[in-house]
């Protein structure tokens, strides 16, 4: 048993040593290359809808620390069975290895060039190397001759105690042969999971630091708005208990995209480049846009995969550059009805041409609340139109735009099925109270925040248990690019009680009670919560 665990342990350790070795590589030769990125970005690209939006209802903003952690438990199960079934004279772990490393590197190369196959290739020889030497050292160990049955049988007159001496005896010198090689072993099993460690964390501490641009952020100055927008009105935040501020901070603004590794773009090497069905192809680098008029403008952002009461939506003020104005100096031809956005990730987003150029504040953005825009959230530049779900328009780190049309393209989501067009349905959620509190009997405020960008909300009622719908209090409207919060005041009564509340846009349009899934353009149907009085 004790062998068969130190064979476990070797398979993990050179495991170790094959990840901390591509990790330091990967350093050097680019993000994505080390293999977990790599399969962990092709898992995310392969994954059914279903199954992620799971993940992203369940572990929301984490959902992809978890595919992480879920990645690193399955290498060590396997990199445990391959260090038990590896002899010197079997190289089936050798196998799993080399299995793994044609994989990731496939992967790797697909996503970066062959370049980005290097990594993985290096870093699984020195495993395999790694795994078969410390098989040979566990195997000798093993193969150690016992004591026993060296000596001769002792004869009839040896006594009990002389039998206890003599088996003593065997022992000591059994244990004594063995001591170096097992030695041996545990020796090689620190080294290499010494090495592991190191090259791991720091090559993965390295590869960061090398690629991280939040210092060249910190130093960036945003230029002064020509068309700052309008301070947000007293009456535009309730500061209720519990409700969501009018302002989302960039703290807690939500982040969902595809990116395993967040895109470290500087400045410096972004340009954005408009091409394809245009009269005149462009490309503006940072130093372009800041001879250029800059505009703020409060813009509320939501997911597509933001369920019935979900909190994957959020409000900001934004600063950036009109698109209309750098779509018309490229001159769109008549026939297109589509611009495609790249990110610098290679991920896209189709959004419908007639959106861009209708006069709404769509937005390349460089700020969001005063500061540059936060890596995480599209630094140097990203897109912000309102009235679209972000999956059809929010591409972050863009780096181009190619006019086209949508019979001619498809974007990154609209080829795994979700709709081309994906404008933001009317919505409201319930902030408080939550359902998992008890409350007091007595007067309560129910209030929440509710949305219909590019149309505005008109109304927002109230329903407890299956009794009437009564109007909610509005907050000022700010714009109808943003949401507006609402209170209303419940006198409520011992019991459980079901709380309901729906909204009514702009237009006059009441959002459904029809229960859909966010699949394929956004979820429907009533929020609610359960409270318990009393």
């Amino acid at each position: 048993m004790a062998e068969v665990r130190l064979r476990v342990v070797a398979g993990i350790v050179s495991a170790g040593l094959t990840l901390g070795v591509a990790e330091l590589l990967a350093a050097f030769l680019g993000a994505g290359s080390a293999p977990l990125d790599a399969l962990g970005s092709a898992v995310v690209d392969h994954t059914p809808d279903g199954l992620r939006e799971w993940a992203i209802a369940t572990f929301g903003t984490n959902d992809k620390a978890v595919l992480y952690l879920i990645m690193c438990v399955f290498a060590l199960v396997v990199a445990g069975l391959a260090g038990a079934l590896e002899r010197g004279t079997r190289t089936a772990g050798s196998w799993l290895f080399a299995g793994f490393g044609v994989i990731a590197a496939g992967v790797a190369m697909a996503q970066t060039g062959v370049g980005g196959a290097l990594p993985t290739v290096i870093g699984v020889a020195v495993g395999i190397y790694t795994l078969r030497v410390l098989t040979h050292r566990i195997d000798r160990a093993a193969e150690q001759p016992s004591a026993d049955g060296q000596a001769g049988a002792p004869d009839s007159a040896t006594t009990s105690a002389s039998l206890h001496e003599i088996s003593q005896e065997r022992t000591e010198a059994r244990t004594e042969e063995r001591r170096p090689e097992r030695r041996q072993v545990l020796q090689g099993l620190l080294v290499a999971g010494g090495l592991a460690a190191v090259t791991g964390i720091g090559g993965r501490l390295l590869g960061l630091r090398r690629r991280d641009v939040s210092g060249e952020r910190a130093a960036v100055r945003l230029p002064e708005p020509t068309a700052p927008a309008a301070p947000v009105a007293p009456g535009a935040d309730l500061r209720i208990p519990g409700l969501t501020p009018y302002l989302t901070s960039n703290d807690d603004f939500y982040r969902i995209d595809t990116a395993l590794i967040v895109p470290q773009v500087s400045k410096d090497d972004w340009s954005l480049r408009i091409h394809g069905m245009v009269d005149r192809e462009i490309r503006l680098d940072w130093a372009d846009l800041a001879r250029r008029p800059v505009e703020e403008r409060l813009i509320t952002l939501a997911c597509v995969s933001n369920p019935v009461g979900g909190d994957l939506i959020g409000n900001a003020r934004w600063l950036g550059y009109r698109l209309d104005q750098l779509l018309a100096e490229a001159g769109p031809h008549p026939d297109a009805d589509m611009v495609l956005s790249h990110s610098s990730d290679g991920w896209t987003a189709g959004t419908p041409l007639a959106v861009l150029t209708d006069g709404r504040d769509a937005l390349l953005a460089v700020g969001m609340n005063g500061e540059p825009l936060p890596v995480q959230h599209g630094y140097p530049a990203r897109l912000v139109v309102p009235g679209l779900y972000g999956y059809v328009s929010a591409t972050k780190w863009v780096t181009e735009l190619e006019v086209t049309r949508f019979d001619r393209a498809t974007a990154y989501w609209t080829r795994r099925g979700w709709s081309a067009l994906g404008p933001i349905k009317t919505g409201t959620r319930i902030d408080t109270p939550h359902g998992r509190k008890r409350l007091a009997p007595g007067r309560i405020p129910i209030a929440g925040v509710a949305w219909a960008q590019h149309r505005g909300i008109r109304a927002v009622e109230v329903q407890i248990d299956d009794g009437p719908w009564q109007q909610a209090r509005l907050s000022d409207e700010q714009s109808i690019d943003t949401w507006r919060q609402w209170v209303f005041g419940w006198d409520a009564t011992a019991g459980p009680h079901t709380i309901r509340a729906r909204a009514t846009d702009g237009t006059g349009e009441t959002q459904t009670a029809e229960r859909r899934d966010v699949i394929p353009d956004g979820a429907t149907g009533y929020p609610s919560v359960t409270v318990s009085v009393g």
